[in-house]
């Protein structure tokens, strides 16, 4: 079988494959019956027209918005991501960026670096976590996930998901979590986080309206996807001081950030790294892997199909 392989991936972490006929993407295999990717690659009617055989596309993550997934399934093409290895790095990530801009880390780290902080009792002052609520946009497996984290430093958790989750579902993972509607969340939140996929009925999920609705001296964090915030209304509502910050590993024209953003001392930015551990993105191209295998041996009950 013949594997198109992700060259933005080491080619050691494919050793499994090593039965099948591997050729990098940056070299033409129009042949290819699998091809794997990446949120950076788009997979679009044009690029799908480039492959003749194609029979299964391996996304490396969870989200797959890059992949025109109708039109693989209108040709009989199967796609699949990685949603497993993703939920433990993202939750980390997401609770150091909470604790980043409420402690404002990267903000005293520049001012000391540039020997333009002062020490004093009541001089860089941030903001505890302990007693704080945060709303949590998006309670899926990574939701969930920095919910367990957030509560173990004391915060308390609503939250607002397409349907309401079964209280027991929540007993059980030990998770105290109230379910609002979307505007409560956003009216009584200390802390936003987004952790929802992206699909088109969330673009532009918090614009100006949303972020009214925020109180001053809340944060929002975004390490789902940039679309979902309108980033020119977010830059207006930190610069005119209507919200107290925000925290963002996901931008809406990524890789371009926007200019302000870099201006701006009550904003923490990281550049998409989400999943971004040695041993995080290891374990996802093992599931990607798993993914090809089970294809191989028709046991598509083990695929983690989209």
């Amino acid at each position: 079988m013949k594997i198109c392989i992700d060259t933005m991936l080491p080619r050691e972490w494919f050793e499994r494959l090593n039965e099948h006929e591997l050729v990098p993407d940056s070299q033409p295999c129009p042949d290819a019956e699998v091809l794997t990717t990446n949120f950076y690659k788009p997979v679009r009617k044009e690029q799908l027209d480039s492959f003749t055989n194609l029979k299964l596309i391996t996304q490396f993550g969870v989200g797959y918005d890059n992949i025109d997934v109708a039109e693989c399934h209108r040709r009989g093409i199967l796609v699949t991501n990685t949603p497993q290895p993703v939920i433990e790095p993202t939750a980390e990530l997401c609770m150091a960026l909470i604790m980043g801009i409420a402690r404002r880390t990267a903000e005293l780290d520049r001012g000391l670096r540039q020997n333009n902080i002062q020490f004093g009792l009541l001089k860089n002052l941030g903001h505890s976590l302990y007693g704080k609520t945060l709303g949590i946009i998006g309670m899926g497996n990574i939701g969930r996930a920095v919910a367990r984290r957030a509560i173990a430093c004391g915060m308390n958790i609503i939250y607002n998901n397409r349907h309401q989750i079964d209280p027991a579902i929540l007993d059980h993972a030990r998770l105290k979590a109230e379910f609002v509607t979307r505007d409560e969340l956003l009216q009584n939140a200390d802390f936003v986080s987004l952790n929802l996929p992206y699909t088109p009925e969330v673009h532009h999920l918090i614009s100006e309206r949303e972020l009214k609705m925020m109180k001053p001296d809340a944060f929002l964090i975004n390490t789902a996807r940039g679309a979902h915030v309108d980033e020119q209304a977010l830059i207006r509502a930190l610069r005119e001081k209507q919200i107290a910050g925000a925290a963002l590993d996901v931008y809406e024209h990524e890789p371009h950030i926007s200019p302000e953003l870099l201006e701006l001392d009550n904003v923490l930015l990281v550049p998409h790294v989400g999943t971004g551990t040695w041993e995080g993105r290891k374990a996802m191209c093992d599931a990607m892997i798993d993914n090809i295998i089970a294809f191989t041996h028709n046991e598509l009950n083990k695929m983690t199909l989209v």
